[in-house]
């Protein structure tokens, strides 16, 4: 076993993800790509879940192993905000989402700071630069929402302060001051208040009650990439403009997925390889929704073999063709 950076006296960094059963493949990749490319740090990982099954269990603790680090998983009862899941329900975005309000009671005894992340996020850097912020006057540090659109819609539709609106994807909170300003019962409450106004369940109601109290931080921290967007308008080798550490995902087009012909794919496999979900297979498309775009990713490409048999296979799985053919 490698040692890690805990047995030399590094104070380790805390970390959080809030997940439900299909991301911890995921959540588990976003680790790999943090401790890959921060050999000389040390961590406790945090997964927030309702249940955790043992051959999940298994695969995090070969991640153990594998880099001396340590994860530990808290179970959560899911009734405890079932009386909010109608605000996800229409909506790309799991009832998981509401567990990251959880994180700073469940460490209010282990950690001063602690970074909550999504699990569609990729880590290419260094994280020291983040560790280094002095959050002792700060509730949260956040990174505002690049897409000029949805800051100018969404602070609009919430009456916020023009360009300040955050994504919530990536979260340095402060536990001491998140939990002394009553931030998670105001976020509920909001989330009650305004109801189906909220089109983000709950970035949209932390972005009502963090305003004005958010220090909003560079870019690199959640650099968010709408794959999707991307592929629609052509842009198949576009990589980033400038650096960044934390790559997100955001959108339905995921890294993960064997139909995202962009080279996140490829980044996402590169991190996969290493991590105890090595040769596992990527996400195939799941339902005609997702055969549709992967046939138009395809035509953009003009792949027309790809994509005349993918928008077949579309049209089949639409109108429920595909289940006779086998009668």
């Amino acid at each position: 076993m490698p040692v890690s950076p805990a047995q030399s006296g590094d104070t380790p960094f805390h970390i959080a993800f809030g997940i439900d059963g299909r991301y911890f493949r995921y959540a588990g990749v976003t680790i790999t790509s943090i401790l890959e490319n921060n050999r000389d740090r040390s961590f406790v990982f945090h997964v927030l879940a309702p249940d955790v099954p043992e051959a999940v269990r298994q695969k995090y603790q070969a991640l153990e192993q594998r880099y001396g680090t340590q994860i530990v998983f808290h179970l959560i009862d899911e009734d405890r905000f079932a009386e909010y899941y109608q605000f996800s329900r229409h909506s790309q975005y799991s009832p998981a989402v509401f567990t990251r309000l959880l994180i700073p009671e469940v460490l209010k005894d282990t950690a001063r700071e602690v970074l909550y992340l999504d699990a569609d996020i990729l880590c290419t850097g260094s994280i020291a630069g983040l560790r280094a912020l002095d959050l002792r006057d700060d509730v949260v540090a956040v990174v505002s929402d690049h897409l000029e659109t949805t800051v100018r819609n969404r602070c609009a539709a919430l009456q916020l302060p023009a360009d300040q609106y955050f994504n919530s994807g990536v979260l340095y909170i402060n536990v001491a001051n998140w939990i002394a300003n009553d931030i998670t019962a105001q976020v509920m409450q909001a989330i009650v208040q305004h109801g189906q106004k909220l089109v983000f369940p709950d970035q949209d109601a932390l972005n009502i009650v963090l305003a004005g109290r958010a220090r909003y931080i560079e870019p690199c921290w959640n650099f968010r990439y709408n794959l999707e967007f991307m592929l629609n308008g052509g842009q198949f080798d576009t990589w980033l403009p400038g650096p960044a550490v934390f790559l997100h995902f955001t959108g339905r087009v995921k890294p993960w997925h064997a139909w995202n012909l962009h080279p996140s794919r490829e980044l996402f496999s590169k991190y996969l390889a290493l991590s105890p979900w090595a040769g596992t297979p990527l996400d195939a498309p799941r339902h005609y929704k997702e055969m549709r775009m992967y046939a138009g990713f395809l035509r953009k490409k003009k792949q027309w073999g790809g994509w005349l048999a993918w928008y077949a296979t579309y049209l089949a799985h639409k109108f429920g063709l595909a289940g006779r053919a086998g009668k």
